[in-house]
Order: C-alpha cells, then sequence, then structure tokens
C-alpha cells in the first residue's frame, strides 16, 4: 500500500506541473522546496523555487512566481498568493485539510513515512561504569539516545541500541584490591553498587598516600589482564552485580538495549588492531609509545592520538578503533551514532580521522551534547555550575528518579485524592519519570540547561505534566459520552478556524519526526508535541464537542481522537508514558 502523498508533496507537484507549463527548462535535479510559512498571516505553507530559479531562468523571481501562480490557476488544494520578491505562499483550503485529516485518522503510523533505504545503526548511549552508580550525568547521554533509537526504528531503519560499558581498565585495579581487603559481603548483599563504591574509595583514598598500596592495586589488575581465575571470578561477579543494579535503573526507565558489549569484549583485538595500523604506517612509534599524527588537519595537528603506551597499555582510542571496527565488520553498520559529551569532541574527531585512514567504511556520527547545570540557591546572582552534592560528587540518578516521582505523587494527592493507591503510584511513576525526560528532551541537545524541579513539574508551560494532561483532556471527551462511539472519518466538514489551526498541525506530525533524525535532534519533536497541545487546548475552548450535532460534532470528536493518538505517539517516540487521569 503506497503511503498518502503529503500537503507539502502535493504542492510540490503543483508548483513541478506549473513549471512545466510554462515551458521553463530547470537545472537537472530541481525540486520545489515547500515549507511551513514563517508566520500564519501569510498562509500554511510557501516556496521560494521562483528566487532559486531567478538566474537560470533568467528572468526577475517575481515574475516568475507570477507565471507559476498563474499557471496553477484555480486549485482545490490551497490559494496562491504572490508576494515579496518572489515568494509563494499556499493558503490550504478546509477541503484539503479535512482529506489530510481523514488520511490521518486513517492511517496507523499518523502520516510518519518509513525511510525508502533503511540502515542498520548502532547508537552508543548512556554507557555508564562497572561498579559505580549512575549518576545526573548519564541522564544526557541515555535518555537523547533512547529517544534516537525509538524514532530511528519507527521510521523503518534496523537499529542496535548499544550499552558500551566500562568495564575494564585501570579502576579494577583498586576494585580487586578492595574487594579483597575491605569487603563487607552482608553489605554486598544488600546493595552491591554501594558497597563496591565504599571499597573503591577506600583504596583510592590509600592510593593517594601509600605507595605500596598503590603498586599492590597495579599487580591486581596485572594478574586480571594476565588472565589471572581468582581475579577474573572477582572481575566478573562484579560487572554481574553491577549490570542488575543497571537493569533496575533502565527497567524504571523503560529503557532497552540490544548489546551491552563494554570495553572487555574488545580486549584481544587491540593488540592486533596497533599492529595493523603500524604496518600500514598509519601509526608510528614514539619514544616507545604508539602514536597517530594529523600533519595537515588544522584541528588536529599537534595533538598526536596516543593508541599504544611505553609501558604496552592500551587507551580509550585503541579501544574505540577496535570497537568501530567490529561494529562495522562484524555487526554490519552503516552508520554509527555516539550520544556523549561535548567535551569528547576532540577523541572522536581522532578517533573518525584514524578510521578513515584505516579505510573503515561507515558514516559515523558524534551527536554532542551539552552540560546540566544547577543554580546556587544561597548566591542566585552566580552563574550555574555542574550540578553536585555540597561534597563535590556527582548526584545519583536514582535519587533523582525518586524525588520525581515523589513530588509527582504529591500533585497527585493534592488534584485527585479519591484516585486508588494503585492509580495514585502509576500516574506519579509516568509523570514523575516522564518529567525528567521531557525536561531533557525539551532542551537543545548542544546547549547546556539548568536543571529545575519547578520547571519540570509544572502543570503549564512545556513540559511533560502539561502534554500528560492535554493527553488525559481528550480522551476524557469520550468518557463522558452516553454510549461508545468512534468518529467516522469520512464525515469530516472543518469550517470553525481552530478546526483549521488544530487540523493543520496534525498534518505535520511526519514532518516533525522525519526533522529529528536530519540533526539528531529531539526537542524538534517535542516542540511540535507542545505547540498541538496547545492549539488542541485553543480548539477545546472555541469549539464545544459534545454539545455539538451531526457532521459537527463527529469532525470534533475525530479531531479529539487523532489528537490523542497524536500525542500518545509523539510522547512514546521520546520514550515518555501516557496516563488515562491525573
Amino acid at each position: 500500500m503506497s503511503p498518502t502523498p503529503t500537503l507539502p508533496t502535493l504542492l510540490a507537484d503543483l508548483v513541478s506541473d506549473a513549471l512545466d507549463g510554462i515551458g521553463a527548462t530547470l537545472p537537472e535535479g530541481f525540486s520545489p522546496e515547500i515549507s511551513p510559512a514563517s508566520d500564519p498571516r501569510f498562509g500554511h505553507y510557501q516556496t521560494n523555487a521562483a528566487l532559486v530559479l531567478a538566474r537560470s531562468l533568467k528572468d526577475n523571481p517575481r515574475n516568475i512566481a507570477t507565471r507559476i501562480s498563474d499557471a496553477i490557476g484555480v486549485s482545490e488544494l490551497a490559494t496562491l498568493e504572490v508576494a515579496g520578491p518572489g515568494f509563494l505562499n499556499f493558503n490550504l483550503s478546509a477541503t484539503a485539510l479535512g482529506n489530510a485529516l481523514t488520511a490521518l485518522a486513517t492511517d496507523p503510523r499518523l502520516g510518519v513515512a518509513l525511510v525508502s533505504s533503511p540502515e542498520r545503526i548502532i547508537i552508543d548511549y548512556s554507557s555508564p561504569n562497572i561498579a559505580k552508580p549512575m549518576h545526573v550525568g548519564h541522564i544526557r547521554s541515555t535518555i537523547i539516545g533512547d529517544s534516537l533509537a525509538r524514532i530511528a526504528r519507527f521510521v523503518g531503519h534496523d537499529v542496535i541500541a548499544d550499552n558500551h560499558i566500562g568495564d575494564w581498565g585501570t579502576q579494577f585495579g583498586m576494585i580487586l584490591h578492595g574487594w579483597k581487603t575491605f569487603l563487607d559481603h552482608a553489605a554486598l548483599e544488600a546493595n552491591p553498587i554501594a558497597e563496591l563504591v565504599r571499597c573503591y574509595r577506600e583504596v583510592n583514598a590509600e592510593v593517594k598516600t601509600n605507595p605500596v598500596t598503590a603498586e599492590t592495586a597495579r599487580q591486581e589488575l596485572v594478574k586480571l589482564q594476565a588472565g589471572d581465575p581468582e581475579n577474573t571470578k572477582i572481575w566478573q561477579n562484579c560487572v554481574d552485580l553491577s549490570r542488575a543494579g543497571l537493569q533496575k535503573i533502565y527497567d524504571r526507565l523503560d529503557i532497552h538495549f540490544d548489546t551491552w558489549l563494554g570495553e572487555s569484549h574488545y580486549n584481544d583485538r587491540l593488540r592486533p588492531l596497533v599492529d595493523d595500523l603500524l604496518r600500514k604506517k598509519i601509526a608510528t612509534r614514539n619514544d616507545g609509545a604508539v602514536c597517530v599524527f594529523f600533519e595537515g588537519i588544522p584541528r588536529l595537528e599537534g595533538k598526536p592520538a596516543l593508541i599504544q603506551k611505553s609501558d604496552g597499555g592500551f587507551n580509550y582510542t585503541t579501544t574505540d578503533l577496535a570497537t568501530l571496527a567490529y561494529r562495522i565488520h562484524d555487526q554490519q553498520a552503516t552508520r554509527i551514532w555516539y550520544v556523549v559529551g561535548s567535551p569528547q569532541r576532540l577523541h572522536f574527531q581522532e578517533v573518525f580521522e584514524i578510521a578513515r585512514r584505516h579505510e573503515i567504511e561507515a558514516a559515523m556520527c558524534h551527536i554532542a551534547f551539552g552540560s546540566i547545570l544547577q543554580s546556587d540557591p544561597e548566591n542566585p546572582e552566580a552563574p550555574p555550575q555542574l550540578m553536585r552534592t555540597r561534597e563535590g560528587r556527582s548526584i545519583g540518578l536514582v535519587e533523582v528518579l525518586e524525588e520525581a516521582v515523589e513530588r509527582a505523587r504529591s500533585t497527585v494527592e493534592e488534584k485527585n485524592p479519591d484516585l486508588s493507591e494503585d492509580e495514585k503510584a502509576a500516574i506519579a511513576e509516568a509523570v514523575g519519570i516522564g518529567s525528567i525526560k521531557y525536561f531533557e528532551l525539551s532542551h537543545d541537545r548542544s546547549t547546556d540547561y539548568v536543571f529545575s524541579w519547578e520547571g519540570m513539574l509544572s502543570q503549564q508551560g512545556n513540559t511533560a505534566p502539561y502534554l500528560i494532561y492535554s493527553y488525559v483532556r481528550t480522551r476524557s471527551i469520550f468518557r463522558k459520552l452516553d454510549q461508545e462511539i468512534v468518529p467516522d472519518p469520512k464525515n469530516v466538514e472543518l469550517t470553525a478556524p481552530a478546526e483549521l489551526a488544530l487540523a493543520f498541525k496534525l498534518t505535520q506530525f511526519g514532518d516533525a519526526v522525519a526533522a529529528v533524525l536530519v540533526d539528531h535532534r529531539p526537542h524538534l519533536l517535542s516542540a511540535y508535541l507542545y505547540e498541538l497541545a496547545r492549539q488542541f487546548h485553543s480548539f477545546f475552548e472555541a469549539c464545544p464537542v459534545l454539545r455539538s450535532e451531526g457532521t459537527t460534532r463527529n469532525t470534533r470528536l475525530l479531531l479529539c481522537d487523532t489528537t490523542a493518538r497524536v500525542l500518545a505517539q509523539g510522547l512514546n517516540l521520546l520514550g515518555i508514558k501516557v496516563v488515562e487521569r491525573m
């Protein structure tokens, strides 16, 4: 079944047919670009095709726009207006919007097209370290990565979500020594991550003042790397206990990974990789170490990448190169997305450049993001700082989730005390967790933002509670009906301005979803959903639904039902659950 052409596609076809009609010779590959009008006063859509074609057609762009408009003439799709230096503004007809609403209401995908050429995309995100708790700094990678995975899958890509956990490295020397020296087995059973962190901190404190402890920890790491059975068993216990703890957090966040291929998975590939880079003269030996130099590349020149230390050890660059090769050759990825903070920008530039020289064929992308900041309540004029405890430690993610749900529960108790305890708990969980996710995803990933409980959990504005409430409001209309009614999508007549405006906003859902993947920016979908919710509330206030009759009532019920479906699907693509009551 072929997808129903979108309104921009139909308008582009109109313009193309008109250009053929006036005998215009077009540049090869030219296609009219139709975009939403920058101001509703200018109509629904506009095109700058006449301005783009002015040079090749050797004519004034306004003359070209007028000739296109005359060639289109009267159209059932839209009225046209030539504006400014040569823009064509389209004002969609009520019939066109009604037909679009019918098509949307009968489409299980709600107008979101499948990609014509699906790719295998590996998305690397979250990536916590073993034997350490997840903290607030993991929010951005985890939530952005999950939303991109959901959206990429929904449009038809073959997605592998990979949690590239930090389960290897120098810290394990201290963890092994701590396990053997300080471990409290009862505490480990009660709270594995907390006990492993305590042991690590005990050793880390000693290492700073006691060279003997530092050497002991180093030797424990050497034994692990050499395959010592006892240390390997302890290491595996740490990994298993940590994964179990992490999984509880991911389950609560409704986040799922296809693979958990940590750093240890690539350990056997590191030395052969370095040997291969040396053999191909991509890397060179330098004072006992192995490096890659980047002469002639301004952003990297003078900053060689170390891929093997002088003592024979490897680092993150080596591991990431081995991981990249595995993803291309073994997992057959055509695209790899790394959802990692902006401070790692130089690291990925180095990795991608070495991969290019190594003739690794894939589209690699570092999806960078900013930091989460906090204001000082005692000094509100001070610039926001990284979010930390008073002791300077990162705030635990579990604590943030618990507080969000607790705050949401307080609001539920206040607004709807008659609900059952199970309903209150379910609503608080959905709204609390959803608020953290939406607050993250409503910000442009490339910017920093200031964490705010008030801004996150507000019932008004661009927040999860407001959007979830908007969904609840759409569904409450159907609960008030005397009998169950399924609106007829073919019995549509849009007349009121608020009906037309809501219908038009609904038709833009597919474009909003597609726009996210152009530059990996989920906030574009968040912004659309917020605009849709606002448009729905305007419609709801202006257009009585239950008091209307006949075709008008059916049309308005259809608008409510389609809005509910779009809100639920859009929020689901952001990883946020809706509830039926609040």
